[in-house]
C-alpha cells in the first residue's frame, strides 16, 4: 500500500514520515511539498519526493499517481485553502485515492469562534461528499507551543490571556503524529471523525501552576489581548487569530478530552506536564 503526506516539509509533516518509515517500507512512502530539496534528506532513504502546490492544479494529479492512502494536512492560508483542499481532494480520487485522513480542529462548527474553524469545516463537508473513506483527525492545541509561552510567564511574572476560565486539552505534535501514522496504517475506523487530545484539559491557572507559584494570571477581553499581542510585535492578523483560539477555549470548543491517541497508536498521550518535565531535566 501506497502511502502519501502533503505539506511533508513542515513540522507535523515531517513528524508523520519519520515515523511512518518505522513502521512500513520507505519505497511505500510518497511525500509532497512545494520545496522538494526541503526533503532530500528523506529522498536519500530511499522515499519519492513529489512537487505539488494546492494553487496549482497541475500538480496534484501526478503528485497523488499510485498514492492508496493520503494525509491531507491543511495548509496554513487561513481564510483562503478551502479551493485548494477541495481541489486537492477532487485530484486525489481522480488518482484512485481511497482513503484521506485529513487534519482539522475540535468542533469545527458555524458556532466556533476559531478562525480556523469555517475552512475546516468546509473542507470535511467535501471529504464527506467525496465518496472517497475519510478520517478527519482533529488536533487540539499543541502542548508543545506552550513552553514559550510558560517560560514568557515565568520570566514577566505574569501569564495574559483571554481564555477566562475555560480549558483546552493541549496535545502533543508527536502525539498528533503518531494518531496520524495509526490511521493511515489501518489502525482506526474511516468515515470517523477523532479528537486529538492530551490526558486532560487545563486552564490558563493551571498553566500559571505549571510555570511556577510566582505567575500571575491576567485576563483580558478579546480586543484588549489582540492590543496586547500586537504589542508584544505579532501581527495584526496573527493577533486576532491568536485571540479567536482564546475564545474558543473560553467558550468550552476545546476542552473535550477523548482517548483517541491511545485508540489509534496503542499508547497514552503525553501530558503538558511530563512535556514541561522533560525540558527541565
Amino acid at each position: 500500500m501506497s502511502i502519501g503526506i502533503t505539506g511533508a516539509s513542515g513540522q507535523l509533516g515531517r513528524a508523520v514520515a519519520t515515523r511512518l518509515l518505522g513502521v512500513v517500507d520507505a519505497a511505500d512512502v510518497v511525500l509532497m511539498t512545494r520545496t522538494v530539496e526541503s526533503l532530500s534528506d528523506f529522498a536519500a532513504r530511499g522515499v519519492s519526493v513529489r512537487p505539488v502546490d494546492f494553487g496549482d492544479r497541475g500538480s496534484l494529479a501526478p503528485a497523488f499517481e499510485g498514492v492508496d492512502s493520503l494525509l491531507l494536512i491543511s495548509t496554513d492560508r487561513v481564510g483562503d485553502r478551502v479551493a485548494g483542499h477541495v481541489a486537492a481532494i477532487e485530484a486525489a480520487k481522480a488518482a484512485g485515492v481511497r482513503h484521506v485522513v485529513y487534519t482539522s480542529v475540535p468542533n469545527p462548527v458555524p458556532a466556533n469562534p476559531a478562525l480556523a474553524a469555517p475552512d475546516h469545516l468546509a473542507t470535511e463537508d467535501a471529504l464527506r461528499s467525496s465518496g472517497m473513506a475519510w478520517t478527519s483527525l482533529r488536533n487540539n492545541l499543541y502542548a508543545d507551543m506552550q513552553l514559550a509561552s510558560l517560560q514568557q510567564a515565568v520570566e514577566a511574572g505574569r501569564l495574559v490571556v483571554n481564555s477566562g476560565d475555560g480549558r483546552a486539552a493541549y496535545v502533543s505534535r508527536a502525539d498528533c503524529a503518531a494518531a496520524a501514522v495509526g490511521a493511515l496504517t489501518g489502525g482506526g475506523r474511516t468515515n470517523t471523525a477523532y479528537d486529538i487530545t492530551g490526558p486532560r484539559a487545563l486552564s490558563a491557572y493551571d498553566l500559571a501552576d505549571l510555570a511556577g507559584s510566582t505567575v500571575e494570571v491576567v485576563q483580558l477581553d478579546d480586543g484588549a489581548y489582540v492590543e496586547a499581542l500586537v504589542g508584544s510585535g505579532l501581527p495584526e492578523g496573527a493577533a486576532r487569530f491568536v485571540a479567536s483560539f482564546g475564545r474558543a477555549v473560553r467558550e468550552g470548543y476545546l476542552a473535550d478530552v477523548t482517548t483517541a491517541v491511545r485508540d489509534l497508536t496503542g499508547r497514552p498521550p503525553t501530558s503538558l506536564e511530563d512535556l514541561v518535565r522533560s525540558v527541565d531535566s
